[in-house]
């Protein structure tokens, strides 16, 4: 499935997340899933783990912002959509994923402040069924207070083994909620720009 768009008028998806190793499993699904999105006509944009240590902890009592900051920043501004993956570090989001959120901050005062109106997908990964359900449910509430939408499916994977050694997932069941929720993102652009088209 292809969606027709003009380059000017794709829709852009952003997505941030992984983890400081080199073969993160987490990057690699959130590669998949932009992949994914790039396939149904979106442009695409990754910031990874690496990237993501590259921004300075969040101080939001100085405005200073470093070119990394300014960067991932403007990123956001322009993303019709984003995905966020974090492994699960103690039932939770790590530390690296949450500081880039919250730089997020700074766009409180945009005339699309935060994440309003955009889709975004979360990726999850754990050792641990509980834990990588909780992760879930705690990043959805944060997309929640930035005004985003969570799409309906979120991918939460409980395996240390995910790709085979070619690359590719071994999972069937992953491979489509991946598919789905890069399709999830891209239609929920379509149906926006339509509807803000009919008003």
């Amino acid at each position: 499935m292809s969606l027709s768009y003009a380059r000017h008028t794709a829709p852009v998806i952003v997505g941030f997340g992984g983890a400081l190793s080199q073969d993160s499993q987490t990057e690699r699904l959130l590669k998949t899933v932009l992949d994914e999105a790039a396939q149904l006509g979106a442009r695409t944009r990754l910031f990874s783990g690496r990237d993501l240590a590259a921004l300075p902890h969040y101080d939001p009592v100085d405005p200073c912002r470093t070119p990394a900051q300014e960067a991932f920043l403007a990123a956001i501004r322009e993303a019709d959509g984003v995905v966020i993956a974090t492994p699960t570090y103690h039932g939770g989001i790590t530390g690296l994923v949450k500081n880039a959120i919250d730089l997020i901050s700074d766009l409180r005062t945009d005339a699309r402040p935060y994440l309003d109106g955009r889709p975004v997908g979360i990726v999850v990964t754990a050792g641990g069924g509980q834990g990588a359900g909780a992760t879930l449910s705690g990043v959805r509430d944060i997309v929640h207070a930035l005004r985003g939408w969570p799409t309906p499916i979120g991918v939460a994977v409980n395996n240390p083994v995910i790709f085979d050694e070619q690359g590719q997932i071994l999972s069937n069941s992953l491979k489509e909620a991946i598919r789905t929720q890069a399709r999830q993102m891209v239609e929920f652009h379509l149906l926006h720009k339509q509807r803000s088209f009919a008003e």
